[in-house]
């Protein structure tokens, strides 16, 4: 797998960021919980080179707690500041602005002793499409001011937003890298839904899926979709045979007694979206040790 990926409005963003991040006194980077590598674009790192940097880490609510926690040691081994939210709940938000403060203490003193008291923090926040990034900037305005939506690539143009307590926030329109270079990060973009579903076929990426839950939440695949596991794992198609085992268990059935796997990778990729088969991560920082 080879993706391309990179409509003329992310080129252009690109560039935006780079004359804007020079005026930048912190990057946030916000990520799915669920894949925080995988849903972070590697782009960041050189285009925020030299600058503070924290990492939210959002959709904590439908990532495994554990991992989550695994995670916050991970980026804060990079000495990165780390927060955890659910921003469509509000969990965590509050905590930015003391924690944006917290990162630039030293920065912040520095324009006291010059006589800069009351400088507006400024913070570029940046994030691919569909982590929510919008919703997050909701939260933290307390008010309808970045258009949100649950599908990739709703933030078109950079918009400027002045936090109550003296921190003004650069929304950037998400962007990807130009290219997925190998396609576990393809298959993990478009389960969470930060891609469109049409990258891949959906029965295809539905038995993508199902390998990595029977990996990763074992207990929660065959609890909720009573499949056995074992007898998967000797096919030589294991998604492909869990997807079979889940649909007939379900009773999706088109004529001649076939087994509809369309109709269940639906299903399949909803329910994990929505949470339904319970918190689940499907990277871990022990995958980049």
């Amino acid at each position: 797998m080879n993706i391309q990926w990179y409509p003329g409005h992310m080129t252009k963003t690109r560039r935006q960021m780079q004359e804007n991040i020079k005026n930048i006194d912190l990057v946030c980077e916000i990520v799915d919980a669920r894949i925080p590598m995988v849903s972070r674009n590697p782009d960041m790192d050189e285009l925020a080179a030299g600058k503070p940097r924290m990492v939210i880490l959002n959709r904590i609510d439908l990532a495994d707690p554990e991992a989550t926690r695994r995670w916050m040691q991970f980026f804060r081994a990079k000495g990165w500041a780390v927060i955890e939210t659910d921003s469509r709940s509000g969990q965590g938000t509050a905590r930015f602005a003391a924690a944006a403060r917290e990162v630039l203490h030293d920065k912040i003193a520095q324009w006291v002793e010059k006589g800069q008291t009351g400088r507006a923090v400024r913070v570029m926040v940046v994030g691919i499409p569909n982590v929510g990034k919008s919703t997050f900037i909701n939260r933290i305005l307390g008010r309808k001011s970045a258009k949100a939506a649950d599908k990739p690539g709703v933030t078109r143009g950079s918009q400027w937003f002045r936090v109550g307590d003296g921190i003004d926030l650069l929304d950037t329109p998400g962007i990807l890298w130009p290219k997925f270079d190998d396609e576990r990060t393809g298959i993990l973009l478009a389960c969470t839904g930060a891609v469109k579903d049409d990258i891949l076929d959906v029965e295809t990426l539905a038995c993508k899926l199902m390998e990595l839950l029977s990996q990763h939440a074992p207990e929660a695949l065959a609890a909720r979709y009573k499949v056995d596991l074992t007898a998967a794992a000797e096919s030589d198609f294991p998604g492909y045979e869990l997807l079979q085992q889940a649909g007939k268990k379900r009773g999706f059935l088109i004529s001649g007694g076939e087994i509809d796997t369309e109709r269940m990778a639906h299903v399949l990729l909803d329910e994990y979206r929505g949470g339904v088969l319970g918190r689940i991560t499907l990277e871990t920082p022990e995958d980049y040790a």
